[in-house]
């Protein structure tokens, strides 16, 4: 059996907020918009069912992980590059040649302790983590050891 892997997703509260997501149907969305090729690949040949994700809101202050989520079906090709009127839209992904792929995510819950961005660069731990060395991507891969110190940090207990 395969041991989840865990990730952390950015968005823009005021394109997409971890409340729209629990206000979505059964709690669960597409992640969909990913147009950079190294979040894409991550979406399409990394992230698995039963990942576990932590959901960042970026372009605010201060930046924070805001609450968890869970991969409910992993990579398939991002639909929105097809629809000329999406806030995604890329002619050249097509459904016979997808460019751009998605998953489907369903929220877990807030954590009792909002995680800054600050409070992530000044702990042990997290010095290397994804997201201090590639701040431009909107897919990060987190290790269990970096779950662990977040969640502690977030105040909330760890379920696995």
């Amino acid at each position: 059996m395969r041991e989840c892997s865990y990730w952390l997703f950015k968005s823009e509260p005021s394109g997409y907020s971890f409340h729209d997501l629990l206000n979505e149907d059964n709690h669960t969305a597409e992640w969909d918009g990913v147009r950079n090729y190294a979040a894409r690949n991550y979406l399409r040949d990394q992230v698995k069912l039963g990942d576990k994700v932590f959901f960042y809101h970026s372009n605010i202050k201060p930046p924070a992980i805001v609450g968890t989520a869970v991969v409910v079906r992993e990579g398939y090709p991002d639909f929105t590059a097809w629809d000329p009127i999406s806030e995604h839209p890329d002619p050249k992904s097509t459904l016979a040649t997808p460019i751009w792929f998605m998953v489907d995510i369903r929220a877990d819950d807030f954590l009792p302790n909002e995680v800054t961005l600050t409070q992530i660069k000044l702990t042990v731990g997290l010095e290397n983590t994804s997201l201090l060395k590639r701040a431009r991507l909107s897919v990060h891969p987190v290790t269990r050891e970096e779950w662990t110190i977040i969640i502690a940090l977030s105040k909330r207990k760890q379920s696995c």
